[in-house]
């Protein structure tokens, strides 16, 4: 018997999850209480890695390695169904400034990443494997991928409450419509944390807003994704460039401000001298799901037996969408996951504290 599943959030993690639940044969409908990945899956970078890998926990390691193992193949299945180009590019990222370049590059061969000292300055690490997607454009992909393979995706729909009957939930709510489901997956983002009317709260998830300037550049003029002290620099093949970002525990607004846009432009101009008499064409803030570690929440609701949730992915749901929505498909269908599924655990999360202590 096909079962209905209903996927509340239509950003990368949502879509990924529909996406990877109808190649299993399941009924999909997603909802969105806004637009199609116009949170944070919009307002990101698209490096498929984390920053340096190195100095993660190794749970957000072993998501972030199978994922950016599997990406490019990914990409490559989700473009062949929706005809869209997601603009996957192996551009590589030099690191720079990296405080024990040894334990970095030790670490990496131990984790088979490639990795090999920078020519510019002995702290400076070269990751020639590190690619990127654009992330607008592979939320396109992936909204193109799941609707021709029979998803239904609803915007504008935000969902209001459940409807449960024997310990489980049997439909989901919006204000005008009641949606039927067998089972049910939350994949809100930053807006996790505040739970559903019937449905406890996600722990430990707050919104991170992160302020991004955008420049418009010749073609060519940075090939590579540059990082240095918290800052990266990425590069689009038509010569846009991404600079940012900023980490603010600021609630739910997603406001910019000026001194961050000077704050970021001078560090940008100092890794590429280029950008110091241009202006930003574009400035804008979005939420990240923040979590402790960066480690995300991946499992069933403690509540309801067919409830599950995807979210808690911090700076990289675009990078560990692949590999989590793998290990959420295969605990919904009672699969024994690749990953080892306890760090990701809902009681996992609720032992994990934020640095100040809430």
């Amino acid at each position: 018997m096909i079962k209905h599943s209903l996927v509340i959030g239509a950003g990368v993690s949502g879509l990924s999850v529909a996406l990877a639940l109808l190649h299993r044969g399941h009924r999909v409908t997603v909802l969105d209480r806004g637009t199609v990945g116009g949170e944070s899956s919009w307002a990101g970078g698209g490096i498929l890695s984390p920053l340096l890998p190195w100095d993660y926990a190794e749970p957000v390691s072993a998501l972030a390695l199978r994922s950016m193992a599997a990406y490019a193949d990914w990409v490559v299945g989700i473009e062949a169904v929706s005809g869209r180009d997601a603009e996957f590019w192996r551009c590589g990222m030099l690191a720079l400034g990296v405080p024990d370049p040894e334990q970095a590059l030790a670490w990496c061969s131990a984790h088979g990443m490639a990795a090999e000292r920078g020519l510019s300055t002995r702290d400076s690490i070269w990751l020639s494997e590190v690619a990127q997607v654009r992330n607008p454009r592979l939320v396109a992909a992936l909204r193109a991928a799941v609707v021709q393979l029979g998803g239904v995706i609803r915007e504008h729909c935000p969902a209001t409450g459940v409807l449960t009957q024997g310990g489980r939930v049997t439909a989901v709510q919006s204000a005008a419509e009641t949606f039927p489901a067998d089972t049910v997956v939350l994949a809100t983002g930053a807006w996790s944390g505040l739970g559903l009317a019937g449905l406890a709260a996600t722990p430990q998830i707050r919104p991170i807003r992160g302020q991004m300037l955008l420049f418009k550049l010749a073609p060519g003029v940075l090939d590579t994704i540059l990082y240095r002290n918290g800052l990266y620099l990425i590069p689009r093949r038509d010569g846009h460039l991404l600079a940012g970002s900023t980490l603010e525990d600021a609630g739910f607004d997603k406001s910019t401000d000026d001194a961050t846009r000077r704050r970021l432009h001078a560090e940008a101009a100092e890794l590429l001298p280029a950008l110091a008499t241009m202006q930003p064409v574009q400035h804008w803030a979005g939420l990240r799901p923040g979590s402790p570690d960066n480690i995300p929440i991946i499992d069933r609701h403690p509540d309801f037996g067919n409830v599950f949730v995807n979210t808690g992915h911090y700076r990289y749901g675009v990078t560990l969408a692949p590999a989590s929505a793998e290990l959420l498909v295969d605990l919904m269908e009672g699969r024994t996951p690749v990953l080892d599924p306890a760090p990701y655990r809902w009681q996992a999360a609720l032992e994990r504290r934020w640095a100040d202590g809430s």
